[in-house]
């Protein structure tokens, strides 16, 4: 009996993760979908078409189809093999097909005409007039109003677009898993922490190199030889790998496979009317259009700019004052910033890293969830996880009653990509309750110490948490318009504002106790902390809107002019880039959010969400960090509301007024506090 096929029959309806195999996904992909087109074909035969037979059915159709995928995709982030690769080269091309078949289906798409043509009579309520008009442009974007020879075409291209993502994906893990070096003697190590020290040394032990030390290019140790290793030939080897990552020539290059994407994606958009795939994308985003994007960035590269500048050469003098280097490269920025961050506030990540237990930090979230809106986390060994690793949570409400489950995992594996993100196994809808996972690299415990956060993984770990909040306490009817299913440019907000409590004593205190002495974090150190809190904030700024402005570069225009992907990248970063181009070195290649994550055209929505983010803080500042009154509008019209009506609708709603970049430039330093 194939497990995905039947009843999961576990705690709350969570995936059978102990009886799941890989063989089972296809077969049982094929039986959703199957059973998904009899969904179709009833909503097809309803006579007359209503909001209720129609839109609701709609959306209420393959449900089962949509927990399998879910599974399957997630576990290919988080816990691959080749098997599952193979898999999903395979499974990618059905669900393309599937997905084509709804929505180029011209009697389906009839009826939702129909439908909508009657919307100003139907007197829904605002989500359910959010749900019509979705479901009417998401068909009506997606080719349904094409001929059946551009339908033909348009089904070809997301054939090729949803390998040619994939296939991304699957050379930047496979460069980043490939990549060790090791270093023989002590003295090569030099200035890394204990703690790191210690790791490298266990790391190399696992790859029979015991009594050597080894670097990965996996986030807990890059990050750390990159910031605190004296050793500048070991930071310039650690960069040059990540920095070369898929453009090396070999057949894990990813230069042409970006090629194609970028061509897949524009001949998609232009069939379907439009000018660009940012024009695209824009049309269902809060920023709207391309123009408003670049004015946008373009409004704080003015601002960030001559800052960012300010402080590099603040940093090249550092750098030239201690160690006499005539000119900083790319792999010495993080190594002096971290020595000037400990000369100007004496602080620096290893006198904090003992503060930040794992194990604390993450009660501290859930403590801080409890406080702001009442909900608390048990852990529950009777729920199957995916790996060891994972930590299983039941949530329940101020009343106790069960809201939502919750999956934990934060530790780098060979299976698992880089970097940190929040994912659902189950969406909710009506009185079914979600599960939501975030899943980060953190740095893993030694044979001595447990796992010790550094201040910026802390403010990660708020930040996905931030995302899991949206899909908890999500509250709406229909699933596609629940949680985290909102604006792409909205959906960061949630877990930007969360980081924000990471800087509050009254937060701190609750979770930053030292792992040996059991010690509160100091008031000082809280304070040094704050003070830190805009350092290199220019340049900090100036290199998001570079990824911006990249991401924005590549969508907006035809891309055909663009023959090489190293001249493309260097011609749109030098606006930006203040270090020395490094010959060979190219972002483009490992640039995961834009050609394999959901972020093209959307880069810019960090910043976005940075406004509201930092403006929406303002108000909790106001009235009191843990304020119940704040923190109850804030769920009931952000968190909970999901995308049943406009961003700027919801926004207002909570603050009372529409957002100003005010709060943000003043945050990052990039402006007097004397504003107006």
């Amino acid at each position: 009996m194939n497990p995905l096929l039947v009843r999961f029959d576990n705690p709350f309806d969570t995936a059978p993760f102990d009886k799941i195999e890989s063989l089972h996904f296809l077969p049982a992909i094929k039986e959703a979908i199957k059973l998904a087109k009899e969904d179709i074909e009833k909503i097809k035969k309803n006579p007359i078409p209503t909001f209720s037979n129609t839109i609701e059915a709609l959306d209420q159709s393959g449900k089962l189809l949509g927990r399998i995928t879910s599974i399957f995709f997630n576990l290919n982030s988080a816990e691959t093999n080749d098997e599952i690769q193979k898999l999903a080269r395979e499974i990618s091309p059905l669900l393309t097909a599937h997905s084509n078949d709804i929505l180029l289906d011209q009697d389906l798409f009839q009826r939702i005409s129909r439908v909508f043509e009657q919307k100003d009579k139907l007197n829904l309520n605002p989500e359910e007039t959010t749900l019509l008009e979705k479901t009417y442009k998401s068909f009506a974007r997606n080719g349904a109003k094409l001929s059946p020879d551009q339908a033909s075409k348009l089904r070809k291209i997301d054939q090729e677009l949803a390998q040619a993502s994939l296939k991304f994906g699957e050379n930047v893990l496979a460069e980043t898993n490939k990549f060790i070096h090791f270093e023989d003697e002590k003295s090569a190590i030099e200035g890394l922490p204990e703690g790191v020290q210690e790791a490298a040394a266990q790391l190399a032990e696992e790859k029979g190199q015991a009594g050597k030390w080894a670097f990965s290019l996996d986030y807990p140790s890059y990050i750390p030889a990159m910031t605190y290793a004296k050793n500048r030939e070991l930071r310039k080897t650690l960069f040059m790998a990540s920095s070369t990552k898929c453009a090396k020539g070999d057949e894990l290059d990813n230069q042409e496979v970006i090629k194609e994407i970028l061509k897949l994606r524009f001949e998609r958009a232009t069939l379907l009317g439009y000018k660009s795939h940012s024009d695209f994308i824009l049309e269902e985003r809060m920023a709207k259009s391309p123009t408003q994007v670049m004015e946008f960035l373009e409004s704080l590269l003015e601002k960030a700019k001559p800052k960012a500048i300010q402080e590099i050469k603040e940093l090249e003098e550092f750098a030239k004052k201690i160690d006499g280097i005539e000119k900083i490269e790319k792999w010495d920025f993080a190594y002096y910033s971290e020595l000037l961050k400990k000369e100007k506030y004496a602080l620096d990540d290893e006198l904090l890293r003992p503060y930040f237990q794992l194990e604390k930090v993450i009660n501290g979230v859930f403590q801080t969830a409890e406080k702001l809106f009442g909900i608390t986390f048990s852990p529950d060994t009777n729920i199957p996880t995916y790996h060891k690793d994972v930590t299983a949570y039941e949530v329940k409400d101020r009343d106790g009653k069960h809201l939502a489950v919750f999956y934990a995992d934060f530790f780098p594996r060979a299976g698992k990509r880089n970097g940190a993100w929040m994912t659902s196994y189950k969406g909710q809808s009506g009185i079914e309750r979600p599960h939501v996972s975030i899943v980060c690299n953190f740095t893993k415990p030694t044979k001595s110490k447990p796992s010790l956060l550094t201040f910026n993984e802390v403010t990660t770990l708020f930040h996905e948490f931030g995302h899991a909040l949206h899909g908890l306490l999500a509250d709406g009817t229909y699933e596609s318009l629940s949680g985290t299913s909102v604006f792409w440019d909205f959906v960061e907000l949630p877990s930007q504002i969360f980081e924000n409590w990471c800087y509050e004593k009254e937060c701190l205190d609750l979770f930053a106790s030292h792992f040996q002495t059991g010690e509160k974090i100091p008031e000082e150190l809280i304070e040094k902390i704050k003070k830190a809190s805009n350092f290199q904030q220019g340049y900090q700024t100036l290199r998001q809107l570079s990824l911006a402005l990249l991401d924005m570069a590549y969508h907006s225009q035809d891309p055909k002019s663009i023959t090489s992907i190293f001249d493309f990248e260097k011609d749109i970063m030098k606006r930006t880039d203040l270090l020395p181009k490094v010959s060979g070195t190219l972002m483009s290649t490992s640039f995961s959010h834009i050609f394999q994550g959901g972020y093209a055209s959307g880069y810019y929505s960090y910043k976005w969400a940075e406004v509201l983010d930092a403006d929406a803080f303002e108000l909790f500042q106001e009235k009191g960090v843990f304020d119940a009154e704040t923190a109850k509008s804030f769920q009931e019209h952000i968190l909970s509301a999901g995308g049943r009506e406009h961003p700027e609708v919801l926004y207002k709603r909570f603050r009372g007024r529409a957002p100003k970049q005010d709060a943000l430039l003043k945050r990052s330093g990039l402006v007097s506090e004397n504003l107006n």
